[in-house]
C-alpha cells in the first residue's frame, strides 16, 4: 500500500511576544505613575524628615517611554529650621530637590525705634543741662538782678558783711558755759557795728576809744554831772563809739560801755532807771516812751533790749535803745533834725545787728 504523505499545512501563527514586564522596586508596591506638574500655590513645604538610617538609592526603573521629570517646586515661605538629619551618603538626584527661597531679612523697625529713642534721649539731656545751668545762674543772682523780680527797697541800710573778731587763745565767748562772768574777751572796738554804705563818718566817733565826757554829752546838760558820777562809781573800764550821717540826714551813734563785771553793768542800768523808761533823758526837746511795737526780733539769748521813741509805736524824729549783754552796756541812737521822721526800719536793723555782735 502506497504511503500517503501528508500534505504540508501552514504552521499556526505564534502568539506575539509579550512586552517585558517592569521590575518593581519592592513587593507589593504599586507601579510608578507619571507625576504631573503641581502648581506652586497648592504645594506646602513639608517638614523635614529626620533620617536615622542611610537612604539607599532605588534601582532604576526600566521604562519604555520617557517619564517627564517633575520640575522643582519653589517655596515662597521660609522653611522652619530643623535639627540636621544624620546622613552618611548623599541623597539622590540633587536636581530633584526642592528649591528653598532665601530667608527674608529681619525688619528694620527695632533699629529705627532705637535710633529715635537715642535722639530723644540726647535732646532731653541737652535741654536738662540748659535748664540746670539756667537755674544755677538764677539762684546765684541777687533778686534785684533778675528781670521781673526786682523789688523796691524796704528802707534797710547796706551794711557790710559782719563777722565776730578773733578771741585771745583759750578765751571763751561771753555766753559760753565756761565763761560764767559773761566777759567780752574780744577787743571792744571790733564789736562795734560798721557804718553802712553811703554814710559819712563822724569825726569825733571813729570807732575808737572815747572819753566819759563825750558819752555824757548825749544827755541833757542838767543830768551830765549825775551821770558822770555814776560812771565813776561803776568800775567802768572804757568806752568805744562810732557815728555816721546818712544821705537822708539821719544821724547815728553807737556807744559800747564795758565794766569790770556783769554786776556793774546791770547796776548802772538800774541806777539810770533804764527799763520801762529811758532813765536819764537824752539831749532832746521831748521825752521818749517805751516802744511797745518792738517785738525783740533778732534778740540774742542772754541779752536784754530796751527800745524807745517819741511815741509808743516808736515813730518820731528820734530812736533810742539800750542793750544789756554781760559786762557791756550799749547805747544806740538814730535822730533826724527838723520835722523829718527818722525811719524805723534802719534803726531796728542797726539794733539787731549790734545785738548779734555782742552776743
Amino acid at each position: 500500500m502506497t504511503e500517503q504523505t501528508a500534505a504540508p499545512t501552514a504552521a499556526p501563527e505564534e502568539p506575539a511576544a509579550p512586552a517585558p514586564e517592569q521590575e518593581l522596586p519592592s513587593a507589593g508596591a504599586e507601579p510608578a505613575a507619571a507625576a504631573e506638574p503641581v502648581p506652586a500655590t497648592d504645594v506646602q513645604a513639608a517638614e523635614p524628615v529626620q533620617v536615622t538610617e542611610p537612604v539607599q538609592a532605588a534601582e532604576p526603573v526600566q521604562v519604555t517611554e520617557p517619564v517627564p521629570v517633575t520640575e522643582p517646586v519653589p517655596v515662597t515661605e521660609p522653611v522652619p529650621a530643623a535639627e540636621p538629619a544624620a546622613v552618611t551618603e548623599p541623597l539622590a538626584a540633587p536636581e530633584q530637590a526642592l528649591a528653598v527661597a532665601e530667608p527674608v531679612p529681619a525688619p528694620r523697625g527695632p533699629r529705627r525705634v532705637l535710633r529715635a529713642v537715642a535722639r530723644w534721649t540726647a535732646a532731653v539731656l541737652v535741654l536738662g543741662g540748659l535748664g540746670t545751668g539756667t537755674a544755677l545762674g538764677i539762684t546765684s543772682m541777687e533778686r534785684t538782678d533778675v528781670p521781673g523780680l526786682a523789688t523796691e527797697g524796704d528802707g534797710r541800710w547796706d551794711y557790710p558783711e559782719l563777722s565776730l573778731p578773733a578771741l585771745p587763745a583759750g578765751s571763751p565767748r561771753p555766753f559760753n558755759e565756761a565763761n560764767v562772768a559773761e566777759i567780752h574777751h574780744a577787743d571792744l572796738r571790733k564789736l562795734l557795728i560798721p557804718a553802712p554804705a553811703g554814710a559819712t563818718a563822724d569825726k569825733k566817733l571813729t570807732g575808737g576809744w572815747v572819753s566819759t565826757t563825750q558819752f555824757v554829752s548825749e544827755f541833757r546838760k542838767d543830768k551830765r554831772g549825775e551821770l558822770t558820777q555814776l560812771l565813776d562809781d561803776s568800775a567802768l573800764r572804757h568806752i568805744a563809739a562810732r557815728g555816721w550821717t546818712m544821705p537822708d540826714g539821719t544821724r547815728s551813734r553807737v556807744y559800747l560801755l564795758q565794766f569790770n563785771s556783769t554786776a556793774y553793768a546791770q547796776g548802772l542800768r538800774d541806777d539810770t532807771y533804764v527799763s520801762s523808761t529811758p532813765g536819764i533823758p537824752l539831749d532832746w526837746p521831748t521825752d521818749l516812751q517805751l516802744d511797745e511795737s518792738w517785738n525783740a526780733g533778732g534778740k540774742v539769748p542772754e541779752t536784754v533790749v530796751y527800745a524807745f521813741g517819741e511815741t509808743k509805736t516808736g515813730k518820731g524824729r528820734i530812736h533810742e535803745a539800750y542793750i544789756q549783754a554781760g559786762d557791756t552796756l550799749a547805747l544806740v541812737i538814730h535822730s533826724q533834725q527838723g520835722k523829718k521822721i527818722a525811719e524805723q526800719v534802719p534803726f531796728r536793723q542797726t539794733l539787731i545787728l549790734q545785738n548779734q555782735l555782742l552776743g
